[in-house]
Protein backbone atom coordinates (compact mmCIF):
# COMPACT_ATOMS: atom_id res chain seq x y z
CA UNK A 1 0.00 0.00 0.00
CA UNK A 2 1.23 3.27 -0.69
CA UNK A 3 1.43 5.44 2.76
CA UNK A 4 2.98 8.59 1.23
CA UNK A 5 5.93 10.08 -1.44
CA UNK A 6 9.52 9.43 -0.58
CA UNK A 7 12.10 11.74 -1.07
CA UNK A 8 14.45 10.10 -3.41
CA UNK A 9 15.55 10.03 -7.13
CA UNK A 10 12.80 8.49 -9.25
CA UNK A 11 12.79 6.27 -12.35
CA UNK A 12 10.78 4.02 -14.87
CA UNK A 13 10.73 1.39 -12.33
CA UNK A 14 8.66 3.24 -10.18
CA UNK A 15 6.32 3.45 -13.22
CA UNK A 16 5.75 -0.14 -11.90
CA UNK A 17 6.27 -0.26 -8.37
CA UNK A 18 3.93 2.48 -7.88
CA UNK A 19 0.98 0.90 -9.36
CA UNK A 20 2.10 -2.37 -7.62
CA UNK A 21 2.01 -0.71 -4.18
CA UNK A 22 -1.68 0.70 -5.34
CA UNK A 23 -2.92 -2.57 -6.38
CA UNK A 24 -0.85 -5.05 -6.32
CA UNK A 25 -3.70 -7.65 -7.54
CA UNK A 26 -4.50 -5.41 -10.92
CA UNK A 27 -0.69 -4.86 -11.57
CA UNK A 28 -0.11 -8.49 -11.38
CA UNK A 29 -2.66 -9.70 -13.50
CA UNK A 30 -2.00 -6.91 -16.57
CA UNK A 31 1.93 -7.55 -16.28
CA UNK A 32 0.45 -11.14 -17.31
CA UNK A 33 -1.92 -10.45 -20.02
CA UNK A 34 0.96 -7.94 -21.34
CA UNK A 35 3.36 -10.95 -21.53
CA UNK A 36 0.41 -13.23 -23.23
CA UNK A 37 0.10 -10.33 -25.81
CA UNK A 38 3.46 -10.56 -26.60
CA UNK A 39 3.91 -14.27 -26.85
CA UNK A 40 0.39 -14.37 -28.52
CA UNK A 41 1.12 -13.00 -31.97
CA UNK A 42 4.44 -15.48 -32.48
CA UNK A 43 2.06 -18.41 -31.74
CA UNK A 44 -0.52 -17.16 -34.69
CA UNK A 45 2.45 -17.10 -37.08
CA UNK A 46 3.04 -20.78 -36.16
CA UNK A 47 -0.76 -21.44 -35.84
CA UNK A 48 -1.46 -19.88 -39.24
CA UNK A 49 1.51 -21.37 -41.25
CA UNK A 50 0.31 -24.72 -40.16
CA UNK A 51 -3.08 -24.34 -40.90
CA UNK A 52 -2.21 -22.46 -44.63
CA UNK A 53 -0.16 -26.19 -45.50
CA UNK A 54 -2.87 -28.24 -43.99
CA UNK A 55 -5.40 -26.93 -45.87
CA UNK A 56 -2.80 -27.27 -48.97
CA UNK A 57 -2.00 -30.66 -48.26
CA UNK A 58 -6.00 -31.39 -47.75
CA UNK A 59 -6.23 -29.92 -51.59
CA UNK A 60 -4.18 -31.54 -53.12
CA UNK A 61 -5.19 -35.02 -51.06
CA UNK A 62 -1.98 -35.79 -49.06
CA UNK A 63 -3.78 -34.88 -45.74
CA UNK A 64 -7.66 -36.14 -43.68
CA UNK A 65 -10.07 -33.53 -42.80
CA UNK A 66 -10.16 -34.54 -39.09
CA UNK A 67 -6.04 -33.48 -39.42
CA UNK A 68 -6.61 -30.00 -39.50
CA UNK A 69 -9.15 -29.46 -36.47
CA UNK A 70 -6.79 -29.30 -34.18
CA UNK A 71 -4.88 -26.59 -35.82
CA UNK A 72 -8.33 -24.64 -36.30
CA UNK A 73 -9.07 -24.92 -32.95
CA UNK A 74 -5.95 -23.44 -32.27
CA UNK A 75 -6.02 -20.63 -34.27
CA UNK A 76 -9.48 -19.99 -32.80
CA UNK A 77 -8.64 -20.25 -29.31
CA UNK A 78 -6.10 -17.64 -30.44
CA UNK A 79 -8.60 -15.12 -31.62
CA UNK A 80 -10.93 -15.45 -28.80
CA UNK A 81 -8.81 -15.40 -25.97
CA UNK A 82 -7.38 -12.17 -28.11
CA UNK A 83 -10.82 -10.99 -27.83
CA UNK A 84 -11.42 -11.68 -24.05
CA UNK A 85 -8.04 -10.68 -23.25
CA UNK A 86 -8.25 -7.12 -24.21
CA UNK A 87 -11.77 -6.89 -22.05
CA UNK A 88 -10.08 -8.44 -19.00
CA UNK A 89 -7.66 -5.92 -19.25
CA UNK A 90 -9.73 -3.29 -19.72
CA UNK A 91 -11.21 -4.34 -16.02
CA UNK A 92 -8.06 -4.49 -14.77
CA UNK A 93 -6.80 -1.05 -15.78
CA UNK A 94 -10.14 0.28 -13.87
CA UNK A 95 -9.42 -1.35 -11.20
CA UNK A 96 -5.66 -0.27 -11.48
CA UNK A 97 -6.99 3.45 -11.80
CA UNK A 98 -9.41 3.57 -8.80
CA UNK A 99 -6.11 2.23 -6.84
CA UNK A 100 -4.14 5.11 -8.12
CA UNK A 101 -6.82 7.60 -7.70
CA UNK A 102 -7.34 6.46 -3.90
CA UNK A 103 -3.62 6.51 -2.92
CA UNK A 104 -0.60 7.86 -5.51
CA UNK A 105 -3.12 10.92 -6.30
CA UNK A 106 -3.87 11.54 -1.99
CA UNK A 107 -0.19 11.09 -1.68
CA UNK A 108 0.25 14.08 -4.32
CA UNK A 109 -2.40 15.94 -2.81
CA UNK A 110 -0.71 15.24 0.57
CA UNK A 111 2.85 16.12 -0.22
CA UNK A 112 0.75 19.78 -1.52
CA UNK A 113 -0.93 20.19 1.64
CA UNK A 114 2.42 19.86 2.92
CA UNK A 115 4.64 22.40 0.83
CA UNK A 116 6.11 25.47 2.28
CA UNK A 117 3.64 28.38 1.45
CA UNK A 118 6.60 30.81 -0.35
CA UNK A 119 6.31 27.85 -3.24
CA UNK A 120 2.59 28.24 -4.12
CA UNK A 121 3.53 31.91 -4.99
CA UNK A 122 6.65 31.07 -6.59
CA UNK A 123 5.62 30.31 -10.63
CA UNK A 124 8.85 28.09 -11.18
CA UNK A 125 7.76 25.74 -8.76
CA UNK A 126 3.61 26.19 -9.21
CA UNK A 127 4.54 25.59 -12.56
CA UNK A 128 6.36 22.45 -11.17
CA UNK A 129 3.27 21.36 -8.99
CA UNK A 130 1.04 21.92 -11.95
CA UNK A 131 2.59 19.38 -14.00
CA UNK A 132 3.16 16.35 -11.35
CA UNK A 133 -0.47 17.03 -9.89
CA UNK A 134 -2.15 17.69 -13.20
CA UNK A 135 -4.00 13.91 -13.55
CA UNK A 136 -1.38 12.28 -11.55
CA UNK A 137 -3.06 8.97 -11.70
CA UNK A 138 -3.51 9.69 -15.85
CA UNK A 139 0.40 10.05 -15.72
CA UNK A 140 1.75 7.09 -14.06
CA UNK A 141 -1.26 4.90 -15.51
CA UNK A 142 -0.02 5.92 -19.09
CA UNK A 143 3.57 5.56 -17.68
CA UNK A 144 2.95 1.96 -17.20
CA UNK A 145 0.50 1.12 -19.74
CA UNK A 146 3.51 2.05 -22.50
CA UNK A 147 6.08 0.40 -20.18
CA UNK A 148 4.45 -2.78 -20.31
CA UNK A 149 3.17 -2.12 -23.62
CA UNK A 150 7.20 -2.13 -24.85
CA UNK A 151 7.87 -4.94 -22.74
CA UNK A 152 4.89 -6.76 -24.55
CA UNK A 153 6.24 -5.54 -28.08
CA UNK A 154 10.01 -6.78 -26.86
CA UNK A 155 8.40 -10.07 -26.58
CA UNK A 156 6.66 -9.89 -29.76
CA UNK A 157 10.07 -9.14 -31.71
CA UNK A 158 11.71 -11.45 -30.32
CA UNK A 159 9.78 -14.32 -31.01
CA UNK A 160 8.71 -12.65 -34.58
CA UNK A 161 12.50 -12.46 -34.70
CA UNK A 162 13.31 -16.36 -34.11
CA UNK A 163 10.93 -17.38 -36.36
CA UNK A 164 12.86 -15.41 -39.38
CA UNK A 165 16.03 -16.33 -37.99
CA UNK A 166 14.67 -19.88 -38.04
CA UNK A 167 13.67 -19.51 -42.17
CA UNK A 168 16.13 -16.89 -43.15
CA UNK A 169 18.63 -15.84 -40.67
CA UNK A 170 19.63 -12.84 -43.15
CA UNK A 171 16.23 -11.16 -42.72
CA UNK A 172 15.84 -11.01 -39.78
CA UNK A 173 19.29 -9.36 -38.92
CA UNK A 174 18.53 -6.78 -42.08
CA UNK A 175 15.18 -5.84 -40.11
CA UNK A 176 16.88 -5.46 -36.93
CA UNK A 177 19.84 -3.18 -38.12
CA UNK A 178 17.68 -1.02 -40.39
CA UNK A 179 14.74 -0.35 -37.58
CA UNK A 180 17.30 -0.06 -34.53
CA UNK A 181 18.28 3.74 -34.95
CA UNK A 182 14.46 4.66 -34.92
CA UNK A 183 14.66 3.34 -31.34
CA UNK A 184 17.04 6.70 -30.23
CA UNK A 185 14.85 8.70 -32.18
CA UNK A 186 11.79 7.76 -30.55
CA UNK A 187 13.33 8.50 -26.99
CA UNK A 188 14.71 11.81 -28.32
CA UNK A 189 11.54 12.80 -29.47
CA UNK A 190 9.80 11.76 -26.23
CA UNK A 191 12.44 13.96 -23.95
CA UNK A 192 12.46 16.85 -26.27
CA UNK A 193 8.12 16.86 -26.63
CA UNK A 194 8.49 16.84 -22.59
CA UNK A 195 10.97 19.56 -22.39
CA UNK A 196 8.78 21.93 -24.43
CA UNK A 197 5.24 20.82 -22.22
CA UNK A 198 8.05 22.36 -19.14
CA UNK A 199 8.55 25.49 -21.46
CA UNK A 200 4.65 25.94 -22.75
CA UNK A 201 3.38 25.14 -19.01
CA UNK A 202 3.24 28.70 -18.16
CA UNK A 203 1.73 29.95 -21.72
CA UNK A 204 -0.71 27.16 -21.09
CA UNK A 205 -1.56 28.09 -17.58
CA UNK A 206 -2.37 31.64 -19.40
CA UNK A 207 -4.68 30.32 -21.92
CA UNK A 208 -6.23 28.09 -19.69
CA UNK A 209 -6.93 31.21 -17.12
CA UNK A 210 -8.72 32.99 -20.31
CA UNK A 211 -10.71 29.89 -21.35
CA UNK A 212 -12.64 30.15 -17.43
CA UNK A 213 -13.12 33.87 -17.39
CA UNK A 214 -14.21 33.00 -21.39
CA UNK A 215 -17.05 29.67 -20.47
CA UNK A 216 -16.91 29.68 -16.72
CA UNK A 217 -20.49 30.79 -14.78
CA UNK A 218 -18.65 33.13 -12.52
CA UNK A 219 -18.25 36.11 -15.35
CA UNK A 220 -21.23 35.42 -17.41
CA UNK A 221 -23.11 38.90 -15.91
CA UNK A 222 -19.80 40.85 -16.77
CA UNK A 223 -19.62 38.83 -20.11
CA UNK A 224 -22.83 39.53 -21.29
CA UNK A 225 -22.87 43.34 -19.68
CA UNK A 226 -19.56 44.63 -21.00
CA UNK A 227 -18.82 42.12 -24.20
CA UNK A 228 -15.63 41.81 -23.65
CA UNK A 229 -15.56 38.30 -25.20
CA UNK A 230 -14.26 39.08 -28.26
CA UNK A 231 -11.42 41.07 -26.71
CA UNK A 232 -10.79 38.53 -24.53
CA UNK A 233 -10.23 35.81 -26.74
CA UNK A 234 -7.92 37.30 -29.16
CA UNK A 235 -5.71 37.29 -25.59
CA UNK A 236 -6.88 33.91 -25.33
CA UNK A 237 -6.05 32.69 -28.98
CA UNK A 238 -2.18 34.62 -28.56
CA UNK A 239 -1.34 32.52 -25.82
CA UNK A 240 -2.87 29.43 -27.16
CA UNK A 241 -0.75 29.69 -30.17
CA UNK A 242 2.76 30.64 -28.57
CA UNK A 243 2.05 27.09 -26.40
CA UNK A 244 0.57 25.40 -29.60
CA UNK A 245 3.50 26.82 -32.37
CA UNK A 246 5.87 25.69 -29.84
CA UNK A 247 4.53 22.00 -29.47
CA UNK A 248 3.78 21.75 -33.14
CA UNK A 249 7.38 22.35 -34.20
CA UNK A 250 8.96 19.96 -32.08
CA UNK A 251 6.74 17.53 -32.64
CA UNK A 252 7.03 18.10 -36.82
CA UNK A 253 10.90 17.93 -36.51
CA UNK A 254 10.84 14.24 -34.69
CA UNK A 255 7.67 13.14 -36.89
CA UNK A 256 9.32 13.92 -40.03
CA UNK A 257 12.62 12.19 -38.67
CA UNK A 258 10.57 9.26 -37.56
CA UNK A 259 8.70 8.99 -40.99
CA UNK A 260 12.06 9.19 -43.11
CA UNK A 261 13.16 6.34 -40.97
CA UNK A 262 10.20 3.99 -41.06
CA UNK A 263 10.00 4.74 -44.52
CA UNK A 264 13.95 3.16 -45.57
CA UNK A 265 12.43 0.33 -42.64
CA UNK A 266 9.22 -0.42 -44.84
CA UNK A 267 11.61 -0.50 -47.67
CA UNK A 268 13.31 -3.12 -46.44
CA UNK A 269 10.49 -5.08 -45.77
CA UNK A 270 9.60 -4.70 -49.24
CA UNK A 271 12.87 -6.09 -50.22
CA UNK A 272 13.02 -9.14 -48.01
CA UNK A 273 9.87 -10.58 -48.77
CA UNK A 274 11.30 -10.36 -52.55
CA UNK A 275 14.02 -12.25 -51.53
CA UNK A 276 11.95 -14.98 -49.51
CA UNK A 277 10.44 -15.72 -53.07
CA UNK A 278 12.96 -17.66 -54.10
CA UNK A 279 13.25 -20.06 -51.07
CA UNK A 280 9.76 -20.68 -51.54
CA UNK A 281 9.70 -21.44 -55.65
CA UNK A 282 12.56 -23.98 -54.19
CA UNK A 283 10.50 -25.66 -51.83
CA UNK A 284 13.01 -24.56 -48.60
CA UNK A 285 10.26 -22.59 -46.86
CA UNK A 286 6.12 -23.78 -47.42
CA UNK A 287 4.04 -21.62 -48.87
CA UNK A 288 2.08 -21.46 -45.29
CA UNK A 289 5.29 -20.60 -44.04
CA UNK A 290 5.85 -17.71 -46.95
CA UNK A 291 2.84 -16.30 -46.08
CA UNK A 292 3.09 -16.04 -42.69
CA UNK A 293 6.54 -14.53 -42.85
CA UNK A 294 5.28 -11.59 -45.38
CA UNK A 295 2.42 -11.00 -42.79
CA UNK A 296 4.61 -10.97 -39.88
CA UNK A 297 7.60 -9.11 -41.44
CA UNK A 298 5.28 -6.45 -42.35
CA UNK A 299 4.01 -6.80 -38.57
CA UNK A 300 7.18 -6.51 -37.45
CA UNK A 301 8.38 -3.28 -39.94
CA UNK A 302 4.96 -1.79 -38.08
CA UNK A 303 6.30 -2.33 -34.89
CA UNK A 304 9.27 -1.84 -34.94
CA UNK A 305 8.94 1.97 -37.22
CA UNK A 306 5.80 3.14 -35.05
CA UNK A 307 4.41 1.21 -32.00
CA UNK A 308 7.59 0.40 -30.49
CA UNK A 309 8.87 3.83 -31.58
CA UNK A 310 5.89 5.45 -30.60
CA UNK A 311 6.13 3.60 -26.95
CA UNK A 312 9.35 4.66 -26.47
CA UNK A 313 8.66 8.05 -27.34
CA UNK A 314 6.13 7.89 -24.95
CA UNK A 315 8.24 6.73 -22.20
CA UNK A 316 11.05 9.34 -22.89
CA UNK A 317 7.65 11.73 -21.35
CA UNK A 318 7.24 9.68 -18.37
CA UNK A 319 10.93 9.58 -17.72
CA UNK A 320 10.60 12.92 -17.41
CA UNK A 321 7.58 13.08 -15.13
CA UNK A 322 9.74 11.31 -12.87
CA UNK A 323 12.00 13.57 -13.02
CA UNK A 324 10.11 16.34 -12.33
CA UNK A 325 8.26 13.56 -9.37
CA UNK A 326 11.43 13.79 -8.10
CA UNK A 327 12.00 17.45 -7.95
CA UNK A 328 8.53 18.00 -5.98
CA UNK A 329 9.25 15.32 -3.14
CA UNK A 330 11.92 17.22 -2.74
CA UNK A 331 10.76 20.84 -2.31
CA UNK A 332 10.34 22.12 0.95
CA UNK A 333 7.98 20.92 3.62
CA UNK A 334 6.08 23.03 6.69
CA UNK A 335 6.01 19.64 8.90
CA UNK A 336 3.10 20.40 10.48
CA UNK A 337 1.25 22.69 7.84
CA UNK A 338 -2.32 20.08 7.79
CA UNK A 339 -2.01 20.25 11.92
CA UNK A 340 -5.62 21.39 13.63
CA UNK A 341 -5.38 24.52 16.17
CA UNK A 342 -3.70 23.68 19.62
CA UNK A 343 -5.55 22.72 22.48
CA UNK A 344 -6.63 24.36 24.58
CA UNK A 345 -7.33 27.43 22.82
CA UNK A 346 -4.49 30.12 23.69
CA UNK A 347 -4.74 33.58 25.96
CA UNK A 348 -3.47 36.53 23.49
CA UNK A 349 -1.25 38.80 25.47
CA UNK A 350 0.87 40.32 22.46
CA UNK A 351 2.02 40.78 19.06
CA UNK A 352 5.48 42.82 18.22
CA UNK A 353 7.42 43.51 15.27
CA UNK A 354 10.79 44.93 16.05
CA UNK A 355 13.09 46.11 13.16
CA UNK A 356 11.24 43.53 10.72
CA UNK A 357 12.24 43.68 7.14
CA UNK A 358 11.04 40.83 4.71
CA UNK A 359 11.37 40.55 0.37
CA UNK A 360 9.72 37.01 -1.38
CA UNK A 361 11.61 34.58 -2.53
CA UNK A 362 13.83 35.29 -5.52
CA UNK A 363 12.99 38.53 -5.88
CA UNK A 364 15.12 42.29 -4.81
CA UNK A 365 12.19 44.59 -3.36
CA UNK A 366 11.85 45.03 -0.01
CA UNK A 367 8.13 44.50 0.95
CA UNK A 368 8.65 45.69 4.47
CA UNK A 369 11.52 47.43 5.57
CA UNK A 370 12.77 48.46 8.87
CA UNK A 371 8.91 47.94 10.64
CA UNK A 372 8.18 48.40 13.91
CA UNK A 373 4.91 48.00 16.10
CA UNK A 374 2.96 46.47 18.41
CA UNK A 375 -0.64 45.33 19.23
CA UNK A 376 -1.90 44.83 22.84
CA UNK A 377 -5.27 42.40 23.77
CA UNK A 378 -8.29 43.43 23.28
CA UNK A 379 -7.62 46.25 20.98
CA UNK A 380 -9.37 47.09 17.46
CA UNK A 381 -6.54 48.00 15.11
CA UNK A 382 -6.55 49.13 11.28
CA UNK A 383 -3.58 48.95 8.84
CA UNK A 384 -4.21 51.15 5.88
CA UNK A 385 -2.16 52.25 2.82
CA UNK A 386 -2.28 52.22 -0.90
CA UNK A 387 -2.64 48.82 -2.71
CA UNK A 388 0.68 46.95 -2.67
CA UNK A 389 2.24 48.56 0.12
CA UNK A 390 2.62 45.93 2.01
CA UNK A 391 -0.58 44.95 4.40
CA UNK A 392 -1.05 41.77 3.07
CA UNK A 393 2.41 40.83 3.71
CA UNK A 394 2.16 42.22 7.20
CA UNK A 395 -0.54 39.51 7.84
CA UNK A 396 1.17 36.74 6.05
CA UNK A 397 4.09 37.21 8.16
CA UNK A 398 2.33 37.14 11.42
CA UNK A 399 -0.15 33.76 10.77
CA UNK A 400 3.62 32.00 10.35
CA UNK A 401 3.07 31.49 6.55
CA UNK A 402 6.72 33.16 5.68
CA UNK A 403 9.47 32.88 8.08
CA UNK A 404 12.64 34.41 6.16
CA UNK A 405 12.51 37.84 7.32
CA UNK A 406 15.08 40.02 9.56
CA UNK A 407 14.36 41.39 12.43
CA UNK A 408 12.00 39.97 15.02
CA UNK A 409 8.40 39.02 15.84
CA UNK A 410 7.25 38.60 19.21
CA UNK A 411 3.88 36.81 19.98
CA UNK A 412 3.11 36.87 23.46
CA UNK A 413 6.99 37.66 24.41
CA UNK A 414 8.20 35.12 21.71
CA UNK A 415 9.86 34.55 18.69
CA UNK A 416 7.18 33.53 16.21
CA UNK A 417 9.65 30.65 14.57
CA UNK A 418 9.60 28.92 18.26
CA UNK A 419 5.58 28.44 17.56
CA UNK A 420 4.21 25.41 15.39
CA UNK A 421 1.79 26.06 12.56
CA UNK A 422 -0.92 24.16 15.37
CA UNK A 423 0.07 26.88 17.90
CA UNK A 424 -0.48 30.12 15.04
CA UNK A 425 -4.12 28.51 13.95
CA UNK A 426 -5.11 28.70 17.41
CA UNK A 427 -3.91 32.17 17.67
CA UNK A 428 -5.52 33.71 14.06
CA UNK A 429 -8.61 33.63 12.41
CA UNK A 430 -8.26 35.77 8.91
CA UNK A 431 -10.77 36.52 6.22
CA UNK A 432 -8.80 37.64 3.57
CA UNK A 433 -9.48 39.11 0.14
CA UNK A 434 -10.16 36.69 -1.80
CA UNK A 435 -11.78 34.09 0.60
CA UNK A 436 -13.09 30.87 -0.85
CA UNK A 437 -16.44 30.02 -1.05
CA UNK A 438 -16.97 26.20 -0.62
CA UNK A 439 -19.43 24.68 -2.46
CA UNK A 440 -21.03 22.76 0.73
CA UNK A 441 -24.29 23.17 2.58
CA UNK A 442 -24.36 26.85 4.33
CA UNK A 443 -23.86 25.16 7.83
CA UNK A 444 -20.55 23.50 6.50
CA UNK A 445 -19.15 26.36 5.19
CA UNK A 446 -19.37 27.89 8.95
CA UNK A 447 -18.43 25.00 10.13
CA UNK A 448 -14.93 25.30 8.93
CA UNK A 449 -14.06 27.77 10.88
CA UNK A 450 -14.10 25.44 13.91
CA UNK A 451 -12.13 22.15 12.49
CA UNK A 452 -12.36 20.90 16.03
CA UNK A 453 -16.28 21.39 16.51
CA UNK A 454 -15.33 22.29 20.21
CA UNK A 455 -17.87 24.48 22.07
CA UNK A 456 -17.34 27.71 22.72
CA UNK A 457 -20.57 29.49 23.51
CA UNK A 458 -21.14 29.87 19.62
CA UNK A 459 -23.54 27.76 17.89
CA UNK A 460 -23.71 27.45 13.80
CA UNK A 461 -27.01 29.40 14.13
CA UNK A 462 -26.15 31.93 16.57
CA UNK A 463 -22.58 32.74 14.36
CA UNK A 464 -25.26 33.45 11.38
CA UNK A 465 -27.43 35.21 13.33
CA UNK A 466 -24.64 37.36 13.90
CA UNK A 467 -23.87 38.36 10.38
CA UNK A 468 -27.36 38.76 9.52
CA UNK A 469 -27.96 35.61 7.39
CA UNK A 470 -31.21 34.94 9.63
CA UNK A 471 -33.33 35.66 6.11
CA UNK A 472 -30.84 34.32 4.00
CA UNK A 473 -30.97 30.65 5.70
CA UNK A 474 -34.91 31.45 5.70
CA UNK A 475 -35.26 31.73 2.35
CA UNK A 476 -33.30 28.81 1.24
CA UNK A 477 -35.26 25.24 0.95
CA UNK A 478 -33.36 23.16 3.43
CA UNK A 479 -32.10 26.05 5.66
CA UNK A 480 -28.67 25.78 6.68
CA UNK A 481 -28.71 22.21 5.03
CA UNK A 482 -29.13 23.76 1.62
CA UNK A 483 -26.00 22.89 -0.31
CA UNK A 484 -24.31 26.52 -1.91
CA UNK A 485 -23.24 26.98 -5.68
CA UNK A 486 -24.48 25.20 -8.82
CA UNK A 487 -22.92 21.43 -8.21
CA UNK A 488 -25.75 19.49 -6.69
CA UNK A 489 -28.90 19.10 -7.13
CA UNK A 490 -30.83 21.82 -5.27
CA UNK A 491 -27.83 24.33 -4.98
CA UNK A 492 -28.32 27.74 -4.80
CA UNK A 493 -26.27 30.67 -5.35
CA UNK A 494 -25.45 33.45 -2.84
CA UNK A 495 -24.61 37.46 -3.84
CA UNK A 496 -20.87 38.75 -3.32
CA UNK A 497 -22.36 40.18 -0.22
CA UNK A 498 -23.86 37.32 1.66
CA UNK A 499 -20.76 35.26 0.76
CA UNK A 500 -18.37 38.09 2.55
CA UNK A 501 -21.24 37.38 5.45
CA UNK A 502 -20.67 33.59 5.52
CA UNK A 503 -16.87 34.05 5.56
CA UNK A 504 -17.07 36.44 8.54
CA UNK A 505 -19.96 33.87 10.16
CA UNK A 506 -16.73 31.22 10.01
CA UNK A 507 -14.51 33.93 11.88
CA UNK A 508 -16.99 34.41 14.69
CA UNK A 509 -17.60 30.37 14.94
CA UNK A 510 -13.62 30.66 15.53
CA UNK A 511 -12.01 30.01 18.51
CA UNK A 512 -9.18 32.15 18.27
CA UNK A 513 -8.59 35.29 20.14
CA UNK A 514 -7.31 37.35 17.17
CA UNK A 515 -9.55 38.08 14.12
CA UNK A 516 -8.23 39.52 11.03
CA UNK A 517 -10.27 41.24 8.12
CA UNK A 518 -8.27 41.39 4.99
CA UNK A 519 -10.41 43.61 2.89
CA UNK A 520 -12.88 40.82 2.69
CA UNK A 521 -15.31 43.42 1.72
CA UNK A 522 -13.68 45.32 -1.09
CA UNK A 523 -16.34 44.21 -3.48
CA UNK A 524 -19.11 46.25 -1.49
CA UNK A 525 -19.35 49.79 -1.98
CA UNK A 526 -17.76 52.15 0.81
CA UNK A 527 -20.86 52.95 2.97
CA UNK A 528 -21.75 49.42 2.79
CA UNK A 529 -18.03 47.98 3.53
CA UNK A 530 -18.05 50.77 6.65
CA UNK A 531 -21.11 49.43 7.91
CA UNK A 532 -20.13 45.84 7.99
CA UNK A 533 -17.19 46.50 9.77
CA UNK A 534 -18.95 48.46 12.68
CA UNK A 535 -20.92 45.45 12.81
CA UNK A 536 -17.96 43.15 12.63
CA UNK A 537 -16.43 44.90 15.78
CA UNK A 538 -19.33 45.45 17.53
CA UNK A 539 -19.49 41.43 17.81
CA UNK A 540 -15.53 41.08 18.23
CA UNK A 541 -15.47 42.96 21.72
CA UNK A 542 -14.23 40.47 23.32
CA UNK A 543 -11.51 39.61 20.59
CA UNK A 544 -8.47 41.35 19.14
CA UNK A 545 -8.90 42.68 15.53
CA UNK A 546 -7.54 43.85 12.74
CA UNK A 547 -9.02 45.29 10.00
CA UNK A 548 -7.05 46.09 6.70
CA UNK A 549 -8.22 48.61 3.92
CA UNK A 550 -6.99 51.16 1.64
CA UNK A 551 -10.48 52.92 2.41
CA UNK A 552 -11.03 54.20 5.33
CA UNK A 553 -14.77 54.15 6.13
CA UNK A 554 -13.62 51.48 9.18
CA UNK A 555 -10.74 53.19 10.35
CA UNK A 556 -12.73 55.37 13.07
CA UNK A 557 -13.12 52.42 15.23
CA UNK A 558 -9.87 51.52 15.55
CA UNK A 559 -7.92 52.44 18.55
CA UNK A 560 -4.86 52.40 16.71
CA UNK A 561 -4.36 52.86 12.86
CA UNK A 562 -1.16 51.97 11.45
CA UNK A 563 -0.37 53.67 8.09
CA UNK A 564 1.88 51.75 6.15
CA UNK A 565 3.52 53.94 3.13
CA UNK A 566 5.92 51.31 0.48
CA UNK A 567 6.72 49.09 3.43
CA UNK A 568 7.29 51.53 6.09
CA UNK A 569 5.51 52.23 9.03
CA UNK A 570 4.62 55.83 8.34
CA UNK A 571 2.40 56.75 10.81
CA UNK A 572 0.63 55.79 14.14
CA UNK A 573 -2.24 57.12 16.08
CA UNK A 574 -6.03 57.22 16.33
CA UNK A 575 -7.96 58.92 13.82
CA UNK A 576 -8.19 62.10 15.23
CA UNK A 577 -4.79 62.33 16.10
CA UNK A 578 -3.38 61.31 12.64
CA UNK A 579 -5.84 64.14 11.20
CA UNK A 580 -4.51 66.67 13.24
CA UNK A 581 -0.56 65.44 11.66
CA UNK A 582 -2.46 66.50 7.92
CA UNK A 583 0.14 63.70 6.06
CA UNK A 584 -0.78 60.66 4.48
CA UNK A 585 -3.72 59.62 6.80
CA UNK A 586 -5.62 62.95 6.25
CA UNK A 587 -5.33 63.18 2.57
CA UNK A 588 -6.49 59.91 1.94
CA UNK A 589 -9.42 60.35 4.18
CA UNK A 590 -10.15 63.80 3.03
CA UNK A 591 -9.86 62.08 -0.86
CA UNK A 592 -12.68 59.27 0.25
CA UNK A 593 -14.37 61.71 2.44
CA UNK A 594 -17.40 61.83 -0.36
CA UNK A 595 -17.93 57.92 -0.58
CA UNK A 596 -19.37 58.14 3.24
CA UNK A 597 -21.85 61.11 3.30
Amino acid sequence: MLTGLEKREYGLGDLVRIPFRCNPGATGFLGLQYALVGIIPTMQVVVTARFIDGALQIYQGSMGLKEIYPVILALLGLIAYGWILWRLMGFANTRLRMGLEAQYRTSVTEKRTHLAYYHIENPDTWDLITRVAGGAEDQIMTGFSNLMGMASNVLRIIGLLAILLQQAWWAALLVLVVSFPLFFLGMKSGRASYEVNREVSKFRRKYQYFSNVLLGRESVEERSLFGYGHQLNDTWHKHYEEARIKEYETRKKWFIRMKLGSSITALTSVLVVGILLQPVLSGVISIGMFIALVNATFGLVDLMSWQFVGSMDQLAKSKEYMRDLTNFVALEESCDAQSLPSMPPPVFESLEFVNVSFRYPGTEKLILDQISFKIEPGGHYSFVGANGAGKTTITKLMTGLYDNYSGEILLNGRSLREYSQGDLKAFFHVVYQDFARYYISLGQNIELGNPRKLANGVSVESAAAELDLVDVIARLPQGLDTPLGKIKEGGQDLSGGEWQRVAMARAVYNLAPFRILDEPTAALDPLSESRLYEHFEQISQDKTTIFISHRLGSTKLADQIFVIDQGRLAEQGSHDELMSLNGIYADMYQSQRGWYS
